[in-house]
């Protein structure tokens, strides 16, 4: 059995707290593909894909912070960064261990961003309160985005990246998150 904690207070009740524990269950799941590993291990793509798994973490890490920053921003927090897809001139950047990156130093900034995310659930003054979402072709014009919504993206974000950091860790080196 899995042991899943939220970094917010424990006074954090409802639907909150059903919403940070999913969030925390992912998060756990993704940062246990990446134990025991070495910085090249963690930079090593295994598959046919730019993808590594310090990368994977690193991307995750930054879209959670990007749409963290939208809740309390709105729409600019969200402009060119990783959350809307034009953030870099070489998205495979975003998904790899540069030589100065440690696979600790990724973890530890997925840590505090995590903490923040937290944080910000707890202190809302409701879910639903709601942001216009960037222009972009894949949002539908004048949308917007509760807290609450956002909040179920990035719990979809970091379990299909832990999805696919289980699969490159797997053909890393026969490691399994579950299973």
């Amino acid at each position: 059995m899995i042991t899943v904690t939220s970094t917010a207070k424990t006074s954090t009740t409802g639907e909150r707290a059903d919403l940070l524990e999913s969030l925390a269950k992912h998060r756990y799941l993704l940062r246990y593909t990446v134990r025991d590993l070495t910085d090249e291990q963690a930079a090593q793509r295994t598959t046919a894909s730019v993808l590594c798994l310090g990368g994977l973490v690193k991307h995750v890490s930054d879209v959670e912070r990007v749409w963290a920053d939208f809740i309390v921003r709105g729409a600019d927090a969200v402009r060119g960064g990783p959350a809307d897809g034009t953030g870099t001139d070489n998205r495979e950047k975003e998904f790899t261990l540069r030589g100065d990156e440690t696979l600790a130093d990724v973890l530890d900034r997925y840590a505090k961003v995590a903490h923040r995310t937290d944080e910000i659930v707890a202190s809302l003054p409701d879910l639903d309160v709601s942001h216009p979402l960037p222009q972009a072709p894949w949002f539908e014009p004048g949308s917007r985005w509760s807290a609450r919504r956002v909040l179920l993206h990035i719990i979809g974000e970091t379990a299909q990246h832990a999805g696919h950091a289980d699969i490159i860790r797997e053909a890393l080196d026969g490691a399994k998150t579950m299973g």
